[in-house]
């Protein structure tokens, strides 16, 4: 677009004759042919009006493409004016006729090498728009040539020319070396050369984002920052936002780029400013707020973002918008200029809305007054969307500004007091949030909310009312009336209002239990037998057997204290915030959503993010990654979504997996060896029978409690045995199973991964007699799962490999229909059933789930060999990360061999399957140590007793039938340990492997 603008431009001399309407109102038939004719004239003037009316045709939709060839020879001239219609016209019909656009190739080649710059530079540009394969080869050369032309214009338009080259065939781009010419052209000394060069570069790494292209450095940034002063205003806004995608090494060069990008801020043009906003607001995430230049930083951008708001409409709303995300990360910036935000009356329904948004979001103590004072006249206005937004904006202001909370509830009563339909109704609905805010303050107005309430016609505002009537209904004498007039026309009532009644009349109920038995059984009936909306019946259900098995546990689930509601519900989530200010000045900053979740075909999207502040001693992360900080240096990397062996997870089928019988036993053949690492003395072991007493493996692990089954209809309580025993029972609870207690586990230590996992030395969860169970680590951080935190770890319980995790829901939205699938790995690792995650995960809520797993999935070796690939769905995305399981998860419970097929077998395993470890600051007996072993399924077959140092003899046996045989040797006093090991097989992980989780 902007190359046509650009021509369009250039062709200004010609451009008031070609608006003469001659040449658009012609209709006489056999036109083609008489153009025909004065196309092959040999009067050049004639030629030139000739092709004028062929353009004018051509822009007017008519099919001009059967004068192909008589337009292209005309393109043998020296007339500027008529070779660049002549290039307009080839541009638009090239496409359709390739075979005869090679006709020109040699035209252009010549062109190419004209005296006359604008005609070498007319040539490329052309070649470049044409997109024809079959001409791309010619255009190879001399676009070479230009790009080293000694004209900077040329120069300038061979760069945008590569990059329109590369989207037609990149292939043929890097083979010709066109990219690293397009790298020199940053170092050119024209300004307009090294825009160009930096907006083709960028072009072309958009689409290509591990290509690397753009390798900013500080001496780059530096030659960028030099030609920005002298580029026009497109080639600034190129040059900043290549610069937004540098991260500074310190603090000192993020003031020294603010410096020098500071007076763009002051540009008459507004994508200019915005582009300069974008690269101070991601730089100053390194600059210290202590320092002097932070302050000075955060008036200078103020004034710029105010001028903005003096544009036409369409400009404002576009700057209100990108306004709205920097406030929400930095209010600071404007917090003295509330009154550039008070709505015109001439504004835009859009630009009001939006105003008033911002609004509340600057709203504080020092200016609540004014804002109140606005906000009030507001709702007097006549457009029914802007008055609704305003009362809603008072209710926000009490919940953001405690302090105001009394004179917003007193402004909203003589709105209330006005008797405006919409008006009373908003009221209430911002009013019963005011009461989740702050309890037990302002119930005093209650009274005043019930005169208005036949006036509620709106489900929002009925609904609103019915929960503060079944709230606060023993300060109500007349509760049960208002409800019973609500119950009336249930049946036509919205799901919204049935589900509020449902639940204020049981609340009535269990307050005044006496008085409402006949109504909280009407409203019972009219839910469960009358209703077919499966929430509504569902919830009547619940209430119905809570109040006829157990009323004070009843009391307790309805009648629980409620959680404060937050002073913002609307703020973007702070992982997407960052991504945004990182997108200002774009449609993203507009949409306020990410590129990928509009650009089609967002493949190559990159997530941005801002940087991590330097010097101040603080992170900008957002709050819900911070929990990851406690992983180790090196978490597992996370998965690539193509391009390597994780191509199928991107396909796969998220269903659970179908049951499969147990995999059948395995057998392997013996290796046959020489060498005898055990030393010495090996013979003995047949006569030593100090083994030690057999531990018994841990079978007591908790049972899921039984759920009796319910049938599908409520019983035939009497109004009696709903109303029995409010006051207290000593059975509170007997019907229901409570969950069992999990163990106590200590998630202080990092995971050390080493030979000590086994004995415990790092802290980890151990056990006793039970298998070591490293401690939860962060595997999928809620930067990169779209709010969804999952850490976790592995355990082996009665035999079940287990895969315990820990959601926790970082975002703003609800998640749901969660479903997990593993990639092909080492021993076939798959989940034995889905995914049980029964309840909606709320944003900032954490829950438990614990995955059995079983072997009999597809086997492919891994590197390293106990890496799993993990891909987990919800109603938000797909996510993929990696993780490492312990070997010893794999250690099965039948691992312990006979002492003469031990003997036999190590004296037959070869060297390459042998190899020997350390184990350090292990301070544990010998018999200690096996003790803790066997609880991981290593078995000490036999214990022997060498010059003071104890040699234990053990055996293992992995779930894929391969078995491990070990020497441990523990010397009294001695806290470093040898361990030898011995495999079958000739698989050379597996010794490290286990020797890493021993």
């Amino acid at each position: 677009m902007q190359e046509w603008a650009s021509q369009l431009c250039e062709n200004r001399q010609f451009g008031s004759k070609m608006t003469d309407s001659k040449y658009f109102t012609t209709t006489k038939k056999g036109e083609i042919f008489e153009l025909k004719a004065e196309l092959n004239s040999d009067k050049k003037e004639k030629k030139k009006e000739a092709v004028k009316k062929v353009i004018a045709s051509m822009t007017v939709g008519k099919d001009v493409s059967a004068l192909f060839p008589d337009v292209v020879n005309c393109m043998q001239t020296d007339n500027l004016e008529l070779k660049k219609l002549v290039y307009l016209y080839l541009m638009n019909y090239a496409k359709s006729q390739p075979d005869m656009a090679i006709m020109a190739v040699n035209t252009f080649v010549k062109d190419c090498e004209d005296p006359n710059p604008l005609i070498r530079a007319l040539a490329v540009r052309t070649m470049g728009c044409i997109r024809v394969d079959k001409i791309t080869e010619y255009l190879c050369e001399p676009l070479r040539k230009c790009l080293k032309d000694e004209d900077p214009y040329v120069r300038k338009t061979a760069a945008v020319c590569v990059a329109k080259l590369h989207d037609i065939n990149a292939q043929l781009v890097e083979d010709q070396g066109f990219l690293d010419t397009l790298k020199d052209l940053i170092s050119d000394s024209n300004p307009m050369v090294v825009a160009n060069a930096v907006a083709a570069l960028s072009e072309i790494a958009e689409s290509h984002p591990n290509s690397n292209l753009l390798d900013l450095n500080p001496q780059t940034i530096n030659k960028l920052l030099t030609a920005l002063n002298e580029c026009t205003e497109w080639g600034q806004i190129f040059i900043l936002d290549c610069l937004a995608n540098y991260t500074p090494r310190d603090d000192r060069e993020s003031q020294s780029i603010c410096e020098r990008v500071t007076p763009r801020l002051s540009h008459a043009n507004s994508a200019v400013v915005l582009s300069a906003v974008k690269v101070l607001m991601k730089f100053m995430e390194m600059l210290p707020k202590d320092l002097d230049y932070y302050g000075t930083l955060l008036k200078k951008l103020a004034p710029p973002l105010v001028t903005l708001l003096s544009a036409e409409p369409e400009l404002q709303y576009v700057a209100l918008r990108n306004i709205n995300l920097i406030v929400q990360r930095r209010p600071e910036i404007l917090k003295h200029e509330m009154k550039v935000f008070f709505v015109k009356y001439n504004d835009p329904i859009y630009v009001k809305l939006e105003k008033l948004d911002i609004m509340i979001r600057l709203a504080s103590q020092a200016n609540i007054a004014q804002v109140l004072a606005e906000l009030k006249e507001y709702a007097t206005e006549v457009d029914v969307d802007f008055v609704r937004k305003a009362v809603r904006a008072i209710g926000r202001c009490a919940i953001k500004v405690e302090q105001s909370a009394e004179r917003c509830v007193s402004t909203l009563l003589d709105l209330i007091q006005t008797k405006v339909n919409y008006v009373v109704q908003e009221a209430i609905v911002v009013i019963k949030d005011i009461f989740r805010k702050y309890p037990n303050k302002y119930e005093s107005v209650i009274a005043t909310l019930c005169e208005n309430l036949d006036s509620l016609d709106e489900p929002e505002a009925r609904a609103a009312m019915i929960w503060i009537v079944g709230e606060y209904a023993e300060r109500i004498d007349n509760a049960d009336e208002l409800l019973e007039s609500f119950l009336e026309g249930f049946h036509d009532e919205s799901t919204q209002v049935q589900l509020q009644l449902l639940t204020a009349i049981v609340k009535l109920f269990l307050k005044k239990p006496t008085e409402t038995q006949e109504l909280v059984q009407q409203v019972l009936s009219l839910a469960t037998q009358d209703s077919d909306n499966p929430d509504l019946r569902d919830r009547g259900y619940i209430y119905w057997r809570l109040l006829s098995t157990d009323p004070v546990a009843a009391k307790e689930v309805v009648l629980a204290e409620k959680p404060l509601i937050s002073e913002e519900t609307d703020l973007i989530e702070p992982t997407l915030l960052e991504e945004l200010i990182c997108h200002i000045g774009t449609l993203a900053s507009v949409y306020h959503k990410p590129p990928s979740a509009f650009v089609e075909g967002s493949r190559g999207v990159q997530h941005k993010r801002l940087p991590g502040s330097a010097g101040s001693g603080e992170s900008v992360e957002s709050p819900d990654t911070g929990s990851a900080a406690g992983v180790s240096d090196a978490p597992p990397a996370v998965i690539p979504s193509q391009g390597d062996l994780l191509g199928d997870l991107l396909n796969l089928d998220l269903t659970p997996p179908a049951t499969t019988g147990p995999p059948p036993p395995a057998t392997s053949g013996m290796q046959l060896g020489a060498m005898d690492l055990l030393g010495g003395g090996l013979d003995s072991l047949m006569g030593d029978e100090s083994e030690p007493p057999p531990i018994p493996l841990r079978t007591d692990t908790p049972q899921s409690p039984q759920i009796p089954h319910q049938s599908p209809s409520p019983p035939d309580y009497s109004p009696t045995e709903l109303g029995g025993d409010l006051g207290g029972s000593s059975a509170m609870g007997a019907g229901f199973g409570a969950p069992p207690a999990a163990p106590a586990a200590s998630f202080s230590a990092p995971v050390s991964g080493g030979l000590d996992d086994l004995f415990d030395l790092g802290g980890g969860v151990g056990m006793p007699m039970g298998a070591y169970s490293p401690p939860k680590t962060v595997w999928l951080p809620a930067m990169k799962g779209k709010g969804l935190e999952i850490s976790g770890t592995f355990a082996r319980r009665a035999g079940v490999i287990q895969m315990e995790m820990t959601l926790t829901n970082k975002a703003m939205s609800v998640m749901t229909d969660f479903a997990i699938q593993f990639n092909r790995n080492s021993f076939g690792l798959a989940p034995a059933g889905p995914l049980q995650v029964l309840t909606p995960l709320s944003p900032n809520q954490s829950i438990e789930v614990t995955l059995p797993l079983n072997t009999v999935g597809p086997v492919m070796k891994m590197d390293p060999l106990n890496n799993l690939q993990v891909a987990v769905k919800n109603n938000i995305d797909v996510f993929y990360f990696s993780c490492q399981y312990p070997i010893s998860m794999l250690f099965v419970e039948d691992g312990k061999m006979e002492r003469q097929v031990f003997l036999a077998t190590w004296k037959d395993i070869s060297n390459d399957n042998e190899a020997q470890f350390q184990i350090k600051d292990c301070h544990l007996s010998s018999d200690a140590a096996s003790n803790k072993l066997q609880g991981s399924n290593i078995f000490t077959i036999a214990k022997r007793t060498v010059d003071g140092q104890d040699m234990l003899y053990q055996s293992t046996k992995l779930s894929n039938g391969i078995w491990v045989l070990a020497e441990l040797r523990v010397q009294t006093g001695n806290p470093t340990f040898t361990v030898s090991l011995a495999q079958q097989t000739v698989w050379s992980n597996h010794c490290s492997d286990c020797a890493a989780n021993y």
